[in-house]
């Protein structure tokens, strides 16, 4: 009993000997939220500057260049429309007539005196798609003998003629002063001076001088 007593005396007094373990103080919880939420800011702002792409410079170098092509371009001809009315397929005036009704004014082998003025009329239709104006008119083309123009004068047309109608196209001469045979060929000619017609359709004076 003695031993028993003895233990628990030595008990109480080591107990009360020994250093009180430290208390903890309580974490203060707004302390911590603070703290957390600094540590993810700067955690995303590292992360964002870790993936920013850093830009590239400008570059600097002067563009190369490119060489102007150094062949001569070929030239663009430009077609005079008064030579390229000269072509059947761009003319817009033709003629065509009746044998039995051509010669208005003296037929063929007329006979005429030396020196004597005639006028010679042929009647014609116009099958073109142009109207004819005052200045149409029929021109020498050649002669036989060559070069005689019995001192003609074109008369011009006296109205308009419009496709499909017929007009009278006449020619004032002179018959020549020697004696013998005298053939002329005419055609017609428009507004700017070009001859039209078909081959074939040439109007004939032919006269006989005696």
């Amino acid at each position: 009993m003695k031993k028993i007593l003895s233990f628990l005396l030595l008990t109480l007094i080591l107990s009360a000997c020994a250093t009180p373990a430290p208390v903890e103080p309580t974490p203060d919880v707004n302390a911590v939220r603070t703290s957390a939420a600094n540590t993810v800011v700067a955690e995303f702002t590292l992360t964002a500057a870790s993936f920013s792409p850093t830009p590239e410079p400008l570059p600097t170098e002067t563009p190369t260049a490119i060489p102007l092509p150094t062949e001569t371009p070929a030239l663009m001809v430009t077609i005079d429309p008064t030579q390229a009315a000269l072509t059947p397929e761009a003319l817009c005036d033709d003629y065509d007539y009746d044998v039995a009704t051509l010669d208005v004014t003296i037929p063929d082998n007329t006979p005429i005196s030396p020196g004597q003025e005639f006028v010679k009329t042929w009647k014609i239709k116009n099958i073109g798609i142009c109207t004819w104006d005052t200045n149409y008119k029929a021109i020498f083309s050649y002669s036989n003998p060559p070069n005689q123009t019995m001192s003609a004068q074109p008369i011009p047309l006296q109205s308009l003629v419009a496709p499909g109608q017929e007009a009278d196209v006449s020619v004032q001469f002179k018959a020549p002063t020697t004696p013998g045979e005298y053939l002329g060929v005419w055609q017609m000619v428009n507004a700017k001076g070009i001859p039209f017609g078909k081959p074939g359709k040439q109007l004939l004076v032919k006269i006989v001088v005696k």
